[in-house]
C-alpha cells in the first residue's frame, strides 16, 4: 500500500506533492515503496491522470541513489523522456561495474552502462555485452584524456568542462580554397547536431587547403585568435559538447560523448571504421590542433576548433553556438 497522502496526490494530480513523497522514500532508502509508488503512478496514467513525468523522475532516482538491484532495472527498462539525463549515465555516476553488471539485462543500456564506467576509469575488456552498440575500446587508451564527467543531483547536473584559454584576436590572412570532404565535415557538426535540432544552435563546418587559419577565415571570419592544443585536449572538448545537451537538448552522455569524437577523428584521419586504436591515437598526433576565438563573449555553449594536416595540406574549421 502507497498510502493515504500518496493516494490523495495520485488522484488530485498533484505532481509536487508526489515528488515530495518520493524524496522521503529516497532519504529513507525505501526503495519497495518507491516502486510500488511508480506502478501507482503508471496505472493512474492509464486512465488520464499526467503522472508520467513524475514516474521518470522515480526510475531517474532509483537510478542515481538506489543500489544496483533496483537501479539496473529502472536503467534497462528503456529510454527516458524527461530525465535529466540518460540513465546509464545517471547510475553510472554513483555506482561501479561490479554493483550494476548482476542487475543489468542484455540489451543497449547494459552496453551503455559499462562504456559509462569506462569514461570513469574502469577496465572492462572482459565485460560481456553488445559490442554493437557502441565500437569502442572499453577501456581508456593511454592517448586518450580525463574525459569530463558530470555529477547527478535530484534536481540539477553540475558538469566540469575542458578549459579554454584565453586568445588574443587579430586580423587573420585571406581565406584558403574550399575542398568538398564532406565525411569529416559531417562528422564535425556532428558533435553539435543536437544544439541545432533541438536547441538555439548555429554551426558551420568547412575545409580548405591551407593552414588552419585559411579554414578559419573560409567561415567568414577576419579576426580570430588561435591557440595549439594536444590531440588529448582537443578530443576532450569534442566529447564535452558531443555529451551536453547545450541549452535546451537534452544531454547524450559521457559515452556517446566519446563515441562522436572517436568518430570525428577517424574521419579526419581517412581511416577506416572501427580504428585500431593505437592506430587512430598514432594519426591524430600527425594532425596540429587548435581552439579558435573569433573575440565574442564566451558566454552560453561554444566550440570551435581548427585541424591541420601538414602532411596533405589541408585544415578544417568547425565553429558552433548555442545560447539560452
Amino acid at each position: 500500500m502507497i498510502g493515504e497522502r500518496a493516494e490523495k496526490a495520485i488522484e488530485s494530480s498533484d505532481t509536487d506533492e508526489l515528488v515530495r513523497i518520493v524524496d522521503g522514500h529516497c532519504a529513507s532508502r525505501s526503495w519497495e515503496a518507491l516502486l510500488d509508488l511508480q506502478n501507482r503512478c503508471n496505472e493512474a496514467a492509464t486512465r488520464g491522470k499526467q503522472l508520467w513525468g513524475v514516474s521518470e523522475y522515480i526510475r531517474y532516482r532509483l537510478a542515481l541513489d538506489a543500489p544496483g538491484e533496483w537501479a539496473g532495472p529502472a536503467v534497462t527498462e528503456g529510454r527516458t523522456r524527461f530525465t535529466l539525463g540518460p540513465l546509464p549515465e545517471v547510475a553510472s555516476s554513483t555506482k561501479t561495474w561490479l554493483e550494476m553488471d548482476p542487475h543489468l539485462v542484455p540489451g543497449p543500456e547494459r552496453a551503455l552502462v559499462a562504456h559509462e564506467r569506462v569514461i570513469r576509469g574502469e577496465d572492462l575488456n572482459g565485460a560481456y555485452i553488445d559490442r554493437q552498440v557502441m565500437e569502442l575500446p572499453l577501456r581508456l587508451e593511454a592517448w586518450e584524456p580525463s574525459y569530463a564527467t558530470i555529477r547527478y543531483r535530484p534536481d540539477r547536473i553540475e558538469v566540469s568542462a575542458p578549459p579554454v584559454p584565453a586568445m588574443a584576436v587579430t586580423p587573420i590572412a585571406a581565406a584558403g580554397e574550399v575542398v568538398d570532404d564532406a565525411e569529416a565535415c559531417r562528422a564535425l557538426l556532428g558533435l553539435v547536431e543536437h544544439w541545432v535540432e533541438t536547441s538555439n544552435g548555429r554551426a558551420q563546418a568547412i575545409c580548405t587547403e591551407g593552414s588552419a587559419i585559411s579554414a578559419i577565415a573560409a567561415l567568414g571570419v577576419v579576426r580570430a585568435g588561435l591557440t595549439p592544443i594536444d590531440p588529448a585536449l582537443a578530443l576532450a572538448h569534442m566529447a564535452s559538447a558531443a555529451a551536453s545537451g547545450g541549452a535546451h537538448g537534452r544531454r547524450r552522455g559521457a559515452a556517446a560523448g566519446r563515441f562522436a569524437a572517436w568518430w570525428a577523428a577517424n574521419e579526419l584521419t581517412g581511416l577506416e571504421w572501427p580504428p585500431e586504436p593505437s592506430e587512430l591515437g598514432h594519426a591524430i598526433s600527425r594532425l596540429e590542433w587548435h581552439l579558435w576565438s573569433d573575440g565574442s563573449p564566451d558566454t552560453g555553449w561554444i566550440l570551435r576548433l581548427a585541424i591541420e594536416s601538414p602532411a596533405e595540406g589541408l585544415s578544417w574549421a568547425l565553429t558552433a553556438t548555442d545560447v539560452e
